[in-house]
């Protein structure tokens, strides 16, 4: 028997902002998010019933996650462009004058 995962109500939450306000399809979504379709809907419901009262449990930690690692390392990668795009518009600013 698999252990049942656990999502923080931040997580929830931003899922289901993302349902309303994405264009993709909420089955590409849940993909993405690493839920299931219909869970998106469940949490959307709760949502909309008790609003903030809504996912009062603890969730999962995030700092134990694989999440968090994938998303430290896309953050450096994103630093490392960002870096990258200042120096060729430094370079292309000084070209210009």
């Amino acid at each position: 028997m698999t252990k049942r995962k656990q999502f923080s109500s931040v997580f929830k939450r931003e899922a289901v902002r993302l349902l309303d306000t994405s264009k993709k399809q909420p089955s590409d979504l849940a993909r993405e998010l690493g839920v299931r379709r219909n869970q998106l809907y469940k949490w959307k419901d709760q949502l909309s019933r008790r609003g903030k009262q809504a996912f009062p449990g603890q969730g999962r930690r995030l700092e134990s996650s694989d999440e968090v690692t994938r998303l430290r390392e896309e953050l450096e990668r994103v630093k490392e462009e960002r870096d990258i795009l200042k120096k060729a518009a430094t370079y292309f600013a000084k070209e210009l004058k």
